[in-house]
């Protein structure tokens, strides 16, 4: 019977490279991808939360608001 392995993660240094600032870059070039894919109108914003970094893209304008609303612009560039 082979050994067996156990893995304890850290949770301390999950959750500061979660918050960190490399793990934040990633993040925003991702809601910036999205933010352009969704069209003019379309804003981002990266936070660091209370366990990890995250990101919002968001409409910024009420016409693009009024696009997301009629066509579910922002649904469909996440799930692309």
């Amino acid at each position: 019977m082979p050994d067996v392995l156990k893995f304890v993660l850290n949770k301390d240094g999950v959750k500061e490279l979660l918050q960190s600032q490399e793990m934040q870059d990633i993040i925003k070039q991702h809601a910036s991808a999205k933010a352009s894919q969704a069209g003019d109108g379309y804003a981002y914003s990266v936070k660091v939360g209370q366990n990890r970094a995250y990101a919002n893209v968001y409409p910024d304008t009420k016409e693009a608001a009024k696009d997301n609303l009629v066509n579910n612009t922002l649904e469909k560039v996440i799930r692309s």
